[in-house]
Order: structure tokens, then C-alpha cells, then sequence
């Protein structure tokens, strides 16, 4: 028997969880099924998913020297 439609509250609450490939395949085909019909959440994936991709972006560049050398000055005086 399948499992009732996911409301937009479940599908927010397990976003992330999907978007990172974290749920089993059953969830994952209701999430996909919910997203396909649901312009609110699809638009909400749409934006986590550029938030992902645009953190990836950042988290890779290298911080100036005169950055780290500041952080540096910051962490040791605690």
C-alpha cells in the first residue's frame, strides 16, 4: 500500500535531506512526485539548491592573506 501524498510541511522538513541524496528511494520518489506538482516547494529546492551550489563556490576560494592574518590575530586573543 503506498504511503499518503507528502505535504509542503514534510517535503520542507526533509529538503535538505533530499537534496544531499540523504533519504531512502521511496521518500526520494515522493519528494520528486511532490516537487513536480508543487510550484511553492519546487521554487524553495530550486533556491536551496543554487544556496548549495553558490556555498560550494565560496567554501573553495582561498581567503586573502591579509584576511587570515586578521582572523589569526582575532582567535589568538582568546
Amino acid at each position: 500500500m503506498s504511503k499518503p501524498k507528502m505535504t509542503c510541511e514534510e517535503v520542507l522538513k526533509q529538503l535538505v535531506a533530499y537534496l544531499d541524496h540523504e533519504t531512502d528511494a521511496r521518500t526520494a520518489a515522493q519528494m520528486e512526485r511532490h516537487l513536480e506538482e508543487c510550484r511553492g516547494c519546487c521554487s524553495r529546492a530550486e533556491f536551496e539548491k543554487g544556496l548549495n551550489a553558490r556555498v560550494r563556490e565560496v567554501g573553495s576560494t582561498t581567503a586573502p592573506s591579509h584576511l587570515r592574518a586578521r582572523i589569526k590575530k582575532l582567535i589568538e586573543k582568546f
